[in-house]
């Protein structure tokens, strides 16, 4: 059965600057091993990431990142059985907020700045989807 999964957290105090790389580095080589696929985006403190795969090794997965003392305040937005992923293309796509065009994170909150918490985790959904369509998502598994 699979199912997608939407959190958000923040970047601890103290975590060190380069986590965005090495989490996308630990994501590319085990997520494949596990069945899962996602995306995760950043703005440097908050982080948004999808994940879709089996039950089990989703729900693990979380459970992991959930105790990794570099996230903090980590919240499930979404939690979903599903027929069809819709993230299948990448081991860990990237989303570097940072450019991304204001506009597209308007359209789905009151201002131009990713706050997951303060949106319906349908809304993160969607603005995640909608990156797929204006290629806002960097490295697609080959």
């Amino acid at each position: 059965m699979l199912v997608r999964l939407l959190y958000a957290s923040r970047l601890a105090k103290g975590a060190a600057a380069n986590v965005v790389d090495s989490i996308l580095q630990q994501s590319r080589i085990k997520n494949p091993m596990l069945g899962i696929t996602g995306l995760l985006c950043h703005d440097g403190s908050v982080f948004m990431q999808v994940l879709e795969g089996g039950r089990e090794p989703v729900s693990a997965l979380y459970n992991r990142i959930a105790a990794d003392p570099r996230h903090e305040r980590v919240t499930i937005l979404s939690f979903e059985d599903i027929a069809e992923r819709c993230f299948s293309g990448w081991t860990m796509g990237l989303v570097d907020l940072a450019k991304v065009n204001p506009g597209m994170l308007l359209k789905y909150s009151e201002k131009a700045v990713l706050d997951p918490y303060a949106v319906p985790g349908s809304a993160s959904l969607s603005l995640l989807k909608e990156m797929i369509v204006t290629a806002q998502i960097i490295g697609r598994a080959g």
